[in-house]
């Protein structure tokens, strides 16, 4: 039999979209054990990439790398996780998912292994490319399992489960990650990643998804376009991972990597628009719905930045230690679970721009309730705007997704840039909202220092005595006065600078809570428009003469 000849289906069996797995019927016990190989597979997607971030400072100075080297870390998984999705929708119709995610793993599990016996950056940094690779097709691999675990009439609330899990990565890392580096320092993450890696391919092999159709779909034109989108991408995820460390206008690498970026991407897109059978169909990707629909998802994105880069990070300047955000850690987790539930249960396809608002408003609130801290701010102040922020963080998914595959259904063929388009504003969302915002929080840290120090002079009383009482915290071990003064006078140089970046935070949760207020302005009144042109479509037009 041809490989490529379609199968006889039942009506409930067919594929939905070419490249996905059949639907059988299983028996209950089998859809259980489909829902904990979804749930398993999705978290192993982002978890071991999101057990880096977490600890980012303690492996730096385990590999002996600067900041910016260690930068390279989160980048790498970026760069190869969006230049997958370009091939992998192609290569799951032409060899089926599953022959894709095996070969990978095992990619994954050898350089994760051979990592444990060379500790250097370059094996680090290969690690989380070929996690990334691994990560693009078990985020969909976790999908399809978890669509296997519910029957045709839930299929909406698999699609929200098994898209949001791979969302609880992070703040499931920012739990644990503590007790695994305490077992074996660094290879303990490591160590965990690998059994991540082997129990998830164990498991892809015991329990297979069902068969579906395969079409021959790669063309050679194909390998050339991947080649220069994915290498335009890769420089343009770089530039935005390294642009606020090595600073944008500083290093001249940046300003050559975003025109190369730019130069590539675009003669990618322009050899695409010109091709009879194009793998991205850029006409589709540039109508009106699917523009708005991307930039939605990268504002969403960027907002979420708030967690990662503002909350955390502002903690961190505070010198909380993990003990003391531990709590703040479950709170996330339970936000974002209680987001991706509520969101599986409400999920309606006649209303999908309404989630979208309200998840808005509910990061917005977070927001703005962050953006009055002070010094004196601890955790425990920020538990209700940061489980809101987890909420409406997993709340948006869902429906954002069904808004794109709507359009798909229609024409299967635009199901590759679909993932590509979804995927890559999902990383480079993240990607910009984490530049911009640490960009503005060191802009504005350096404003609010300025003005600061501006009025400090030794000549002002109450200066000249907070000096001298911080230099008399150290007469107990400073004979010298000289020295003690100098102590003084630092100490309140280190108390200026700590209120100034608490001032640059707080501008940094202000901004965040503005762009969530537009972004929500803008999809309320893009919904009302489209209601009011609906209603206006479906009122029958009375004949002339009719009475009224």
């Amino acid at each position: 039999m041809n490989t490529y000849t379609p199968h006889t289906w039942e009506p409930h069996e067919r594929p939905s979209l070419p490249g996905s797995p059949s639907t059988p019927l299983h028996p209950t016990h089998k859809r259980w054990l489909f829902a904990m190989v979804g749930v398993l597979v999705a978290i192993t997607g982002g978890l071991g990439n999101a057990l880096v971030i977490a600890n980012l400072q303690y492996l730096q100075g385990a590999l002996g790398a600067t900041t910016a080297e260690m930068a390279w870390l989160p980048a790498a998984y970026v760069m190869t996780n969006v230049c997958m999705n370009l091939l992998l929708v192609k290569f799951r119709q032409q060899f089926g998912l599953r022959a894709f995610t095996e070969v990978f793993l095992v990619l994954y599990a050898l350089v994760t292994f051979g990592h444990l016996f060379v500790n250097d950056l370059s094996s680090a940094i290969a690690v989380r490319a070929a996690h990334g690779m691994v990560g693009a097709a078990l985020s969909s691999l976790g999908l399809y399992y978890m669509i296997q675990a519910f029957p045709a009439k839930w299929r909406l609330k698999a699609l929200v489960l098994g898209l949001g899990t791979a969302q609880l990565a992070l703040p499931l890392a920012r739990l644990f990650s503590e007790d695994l580096l305490q077992i074996a320092e660094w290879r303990g993450l490591y160590l965990f990643e690998l059994g991540l890696a082997l129990i998830c391919l164990g498991c892809v092999f015991l329990l297979k998804l069902p068969p579906g159709d395969r079409f021959k779909t790669f063309e050679k034109l194909d390998f050339l376009t991947f080649a220069i989108l994915a290498t335009g991408v890769a420089l343009l995820c770089a530039v935005l991972s390294l642009g606020r460390i090595d600073w944008w206008l500083e290093a001249p690498w940046i300003g050559v990597a975003s025109a190369c970026s730019l130069v590539l991407i675009m003669a990618g897109l322009a050899i695409e628009h010109n091709r009879s059978n194009p793998m991205l169909m850029t006409r589709w990707l540039g109508s009106g719905t699917m523009i708005r629909l991307a930039l939605a998802v990268v504002l969403i994105r960027m907002v979420l930045s708030e967690q990662s880069t503002g909350a955390v990070g502002f903690m961190q300047m505070l010198n909380m230690s993990y003990q003391q955000m531990h709590t703040l850690y479950v709170v996330m987790l339970a936000g974002a679970i209680a987001g991706l539930v509520v969101s599986a249960l409400t999920i309606n396809p006649a209303h999908l721009l309404m989630p979208l608002v309200i998840s808005l408003a509910l990061m917005a609130t977070g927001s703005v309730m962050d953006s009055f801290s002070s010094n004196l701010t601890r955790p425990q102040n920020l538990y209700i705007s940061q489980f809101l922020l987890g909420f409406g963080g997993t709340f948006f998914l869902g429906p954002t997704m069904v808004l794109g595959t709507k359009n798909v259904l229609t024409n299967p063929r635009n199901l590759v840039s679909f993932s590509v388009m979804f995927g890559i504003c999902q990383n480079l969302g993240g990607l910009m909202g984490a530049a911009l915002l640490g960009t503005f929080q060191i802009v504005r840290e350096k404003y609010h220092s300025s003005m600061i120090v501006e009025h400090l002079t030794l000549l002002d009383p109450r200066v000249a005595a907070r000096v001298q009482s911080g230099g008399s915290a150290y007469g107990g071990i400073v004979a010298d006065p000289e020295l003690r003064n100098l102590m003084g006078i630092r100490s309140l140089a280190t108390a200026a600078t700590r209120e100034a970046n608490v001032m640059a935070y707080n501008d940094v949760f202000m901004l965040i809570a503005i762009i969530a207020i537009l972004t929500m302005s803008w999809i309320f009144i893009r919904s009302l428009w489209l209601m009011s042109t609906t209603k206006a479509a479906t009122t029958p037009v009375q004949p002339s003469g009719a009475p009224s």
